[in-house]
């Protein structure tokens, strides 16, 4: 962990291909055992934020630090403390959970009795063991997003970034990726890419609001609207062409 108790940094990002600013001048902060909803219209420049934060992208300008480590200059001990998922992140169908996240645990170096334990812990910590054996290309999208986020968990990383978690589920299985989140919430410090509005009051501790690829918000949710604003008419005021 960074000396400031900061677990995810981002300082003045900017992405730009050719004269189109994906990002600019993107800042905030994540401390220790927050969730952050990382709140914004599709094509706002979430999603581009998240992968200069775990290294897929690398930005045109500014810094990306993860528990005080440099992304860019510092890849691997950076990429060591983070869990990503990515929305519709990849997963072998014709493998089960426990085959697949044994295969990712031996790639990330875990052997013998560490990767019997860690198996065993993301399973119930994810509510996998009715489906652990069964090919995942017969899971519900449901329980397919949750194996991603045992993916992510395998190797204790300290820092998780989920991006659109929730996307494409019904009801129930939004309720129930919410309450592994909450639950993951208490021992991780979580980056959550969201458009849908419930998820901030569901999961997050505070709101950061990014639109056109500038942040217009970052503060707890109850600060966002207006005297009786709901969270609908903040969006809207937030993404208007005033905004």
């Amino acid at each position: 962990m960074s000396e400031s108790g900061l677990m995810i940094e981002a300082v003045g990002l900017s992405k730009f291909y050719g004269g189109f600013a994906a990002i600019q001048d993107v800042t905030f902060s994540v401390a220790k055992g927050e969730i952050v909803a990382f709140l914004g219209p599709n094509g706002a420049g979430k999603s581009t934020t998240m992968k200069i934060l775990t290294g897929f992208l690398t930005p045109s300008a500014g810094t990306a630090r993860i528990a005080g480590r440099d992304v860019l200059t510092d890849r691997i001990k950076a990429a060591a403390h983070i869990g990503y998922l990515p929305e519709n992140g990849p997963l072998y169908p014709d493998m089960t959970p426990r085959s697949f996240l044994k295969f990712l645990g031996d790639a990330r170096g875990l052997t013998g009795s560490k990767l019997s334990e860690r198996l065993e812990k993301v399973i119930a910590q994810c509510a996998l063991q009715s489906v652990v054996d069964k090919p995942i290309h017969k899971l519900s999208r449901g329980y397919r997003q949750r194996v991603g986020m045992a993916h992510v968990l395998l190797h204790e990383p300290d820092v998780l970034i989920m991006d659109e978690p929730t996307s494409g589920l019904d009801p129930n299985q939004i309720r129930e990726v919410r309450q592994t989140i909450r639950e993951i919430g208490k021992t991780k410090t979580i980056l959550l890419s969201t458009h849908i509005l419930q998820e901030v009051d569901a999961v997050a501790d505070r709101t950061i609001f990014i639109n056109e690829g500038r942040i217009v918000f970052d503060g707890r949710s109850r600060e966002m609207s207006q005297s009786d604003e709901s969270l609908e008419q903040s969006f809207h005021r937030l993404t208007s062409t005033e905004a």
